[in-house]
């Protein structure tokens, strides 16, 4: 036998010899991961035919039967029947179980259970709803203040003993609300009053993940220990409380919700992560969102409001929070969602679906002036909540954290104020320096100077996170700087002996900068589950926005023992802010036209929004180096204007059926199988909104739309007005539109198409398209019904 070939032979038997051998390991590793139990929806679109909640309870049981082996075990396993307008269940099953499931005609889809994350004195004011003495042609009379509409806010729960939720000469229940008042810990009946007219609290989808709630992070109900809910719910409907302030005096003034006698109804469906820092916040499973989304769409509300996302996009089919607002649509429920944290990378939204309005955040015209005044004279802006201990008139030594660092400390984190990092004996006394690292709090800083002895810190800015610093309620005397000024002061420490400076108190100042802007963070588009779709649809307040809190949590939400400190009332910002802004806006015009539907709400905010700041020039971006404009990839149709929403002249209206027919096109039909796709589905750009977005224009398109006139003059006439985008010709047919009554609804088609030889200015996009934006208007000299374009070529 050749030696290559005994070679071969010895090879072949030493693999039979370890298959042998390891051969049971694999086998019991892949029946381990077979049988490895998660949380499913099992959901069947629609309820057809079933008479009461008994009966579909046992159809749902029946399923579980079909996999389980026992009685005991289908009930066990179960933690949701979705029963009211959903018709799912939710229930912990095995991948094999979920796949068998999934193969059944009347299942429309099995979803793996996901996790969610979270994502105001001057706000209402600088949005042009709250005036300092309302007269009766203020959106806030009209709408009586949102006297009875319903607000459904899905968080963390509230906290009731905010004035904000104060019921104080608010009139008895509407007749139409259905529902309930769950107590528990920290939170009584008595706690629901006519302000909070519904508690719930949904957590079996956390506990099936995590285990049983540690009850000593969280309350076991609707309270509130975290402050996100607490601050949302405010912010949509909390009542007028009069000198509310943050920290000792900053953004002093009257802290209101938009709509301050609306109802709201509390669904606590995110909880604290166990065993992790406290700012990490909350988490929120879709299985307790679309059981809280079900037992809403039953109670009664008018209005949904969801400060929740994630990072990734799913498909409408495998999105809890997608589904439910579907079905919230069909009851003729607004939802309004945040678009996300996760500026400013591209395609990063969350809640894109046509049927949400997808809110992004941006800046109020008020900062919290905190200067540094250098050795040399040199004044730099800073921005800080920060109460000051520093002596007046005093200059204080000033060190760049990276010269006192600890020798053993990390090298590669100079500079950052990282814990531990600081020589107490070389810090002690002294104003520190230091800058922002991608990925670490910005209070860690503040904590290590604190930590070492310091008597102060400048935080500086890096790119990555946008050129507006924030201003925080620091642990010492501390101010936040652009990456550009912390860099002055860097060379002037470089360049002397004995470098010093101090920290301004803060003040709150107005009109210093262009506002609004939109914020670094607030996630952008293209929409990355549908590109048809310009997401997200508006922008609204979302930064430094002062609302109620929680008391059992610090107002920089880490854990007590790091900051003891207790506030009625926080400064915050995120998306999570600006949505409970339009959810407000929304209720104010449910209140003001209880006939219009969810799409016309939408559309009147999107339509009567401004593209300009307040100084009349293009909304800036705050993630550009050069403050370069804003596109409608992060402020849609640009930022709200509820007052003008009141009267928006037409509105482009679509109902449930309307959905399905995009869906259709996207062959996403799955969705409600009751319903039958026609022949020719719908293309998904002819959905009837407010927007329009081409990806990659070959030559030439044709987009359907249709305006209603709710114009209170009933006669009008509009004429059609564009922009088109570099490179592109826009044109309507018809370009007039004569209404002769309120109600009438008019078909035009818009035509864009690819000018020839042209080169144009443009943004890519993270798939690498090329992306122009302009805008088209209907006008009839008292109403401007104004809708962005983006287009890619």
């Amino acid at each position: 036998m050749e030696k290559s070939s005994f070679l071969c032979h010895c090879h072949v038997l030493l693999l039979l010899l370890l298959l042998l051998l390891i051969g049971p390991f694999i086998q019991q590793a892949a029946s381990s991961s077979n049988n490895q139990k998660k949380a499913y929806i099992v959901y069947f679109g629609e309820h057809h035919g079933e008479k009461s909640v008994e009966e579909i309870k046992e159809r749902h049981h029946s399923y579980l039967m079909y996999v389980k082996e026992s009685e005991e075990d289908a009930k066990s396993c179960l933690l949701y029947n979705y029963k009211h307008s959903i018709n799912a269940f939710a229930a912990i099953l095995t991948p094999q179980q979920a796949s068998k499931l999934s193969e059944l005609d009347e299942v429309v889809s099995v979803i793996e259970s996901k996790k969610y994350r979270m994502e105001t004195t001057r706000s209402w004011e600088f949005s042009g709803v709250e005036e300092d003495k309302p007269t009766i042609n203020d959106l806030v009379s009209r709408a009586n203040y949102g006297k009875d509409v319903v607000i459904g806010m899905l968080d963390s729960g509230v906290w009731p003993n905010s004035k904000s939720f104060s019921d104080k000469g608010m009139g008895p229940l509407p007749k139409s609300w259905k529902g309930i008042c769950q107590t528990g810990p920290a939170f009584q009946s008595a706690h629901c009053n006519r302000k909070i007219i519904g508690a719930r609290y949904y957590l079996k989808g956390y506990e099936h993940h995590f285990g049983r709630l540690n009850e000593t992070a969280d309350y076991r109900s609707p309270c509130d220990k975290d402050g996100h809910g607490s601050h949302t719910a405010s912010i949509a409907g909390g009542r007028r409380v009069y000198n509310v302030s943050a920290f000792g005096g900053v953004a002093w003034g009257t802290a209101s919700g938009g709509a301050p006698w609306a109802r709201l109804a509390i669904y606590k469906v995110c909880w604290a992560i166990p065993n992790q820092m406290k700012a990490l916040g909350n988490v929120c499973f879709d299985t307790d969102m679309l059981a809280a989304m079900d037992d809403a769409i039953a109670d009664g509300v008018d209005v949904l409001s969801l400060s929740i996302g994630k990072s990734e996009p799913y498909n409408y089919t495998d999105d809890g929070i997608a589904i439910g607002a579907l079905h919230a649509v069909k009851k003729d429920i607004v939802v309004s969602c945040s678009a996300g944290n996760y500026g400013p990378t591209p395609s990063a939204l969350s809640n894109v679906a046509p049927w949400i309005i997808t809110v992004g955040a941006s800046t109020v015209d008020r900062e919290f002036y905190s200067p540094v005044i250098l050795g040399n004279g040199l004044k730099i802006k800073g921005l800080s909540v920060a109460p000051s201990k520093l002596e007046r008139k005093k200059m204080y030594p000033l060190v760049y954290a990276g010269d006192i660092m600890n020798p053993h400390a990390p090298r590669n984190q100079s500079g950052l104020c990282v814990a531990g990092s600081l020589s107490h004996e070389k810090a002690k006394g002294k104003i520190v320096l230091c800058f922002r690292g991608e990925g670490i709090s910005r209070f860690a800083g503040s904590l290590e100077v604190q930590r070492s002895g310091g008597a102060g810190m400048i935080l500086g800015n890096v790119p990555a996170v946008g050129r507006r610093p924030h201003a925080d309620p620091h642990f010492v005397p501390a101010t936040a700087v652009s990456y550009e000024d912390a860099n002055v002061i860097l060379k002037y420490i470089k360049s002397r002996t004995n470098p010093t400076a101090t920290i301004v108190p803060p003040v709150t100042i107005y009109g210093s900068r262009p506002a609004p802007a939109m914020a670094n963070f607030s996630s952008r588009g293209p929409n990355p589950i549908d590109p048809h779709f310009l997401k997200p649809d508006i922008t609204a307040p979302g930064v430094d926005i002062l609302a109620a809190w929680s008391e059992q949590d610090s107002p920089t939400k880490l854990s007590k023992y790091l900051d003891p400190r207790i506030v009625q009332y926080n400064l915050y910002s995120g998306t999570s802010m600006s949505c409970p802004h339009v959810s407000a806006a929304a209720a104010l015009l449910r209140a003001i036209h209880p006939t219009w539907s969810q799409a016309a709400i939408r559309s009147a905010l999107m339509t009567t929004s401004t593209t300009n700041n307040k100084s009349g020039q293009p909304i800036t971006d705050d993630s550009t180096p050069d403050n370069s404009p804003a596109t409608p990839f992060s402020f849609g149709s640009g930022h709200f204007r509820p007052s003008k929403a009141a009267d928006p002249g037409l509105v482009y209206d679509s109902n449930y059926t309307d959905y399905l027919h995009y869906l259709c096109g996207l062959k996403m039909n799955s969705i409600d199988p009751s319903f039958t796709c026609p022949p020719r589905p719908l293309h998904p750009h002819d959905l009837n909104y407010p927007s329009i977005a081409v990806p990659q224009l070959r030559d030439v398109v044709r987009i359907k739309r249709t305006v209603t006139n709710v114009g209170g003059g009933g006669k009008s006439v509009y004429f059609f007005k564009s922009e088109a985008p570099p490179g592109v010709a826009v044109s309507a047919s018809p370009n007039i539109l004569y209404f002769n009554r309120v109600g009438e609804r008019k078909k035009f088609t818009i035509t864009i198409s690819r000018k020839v030889n042209s080169s144009s200015s443009s943004r890519r996009s993270k798939k690498g398209e090329e992306y122009s934006f302009g805008w088209f208007a209907w006008s009839d000299e008292i109403h401007y019904v104004r809708s962005p374009i983006a287009v890619s070529t």
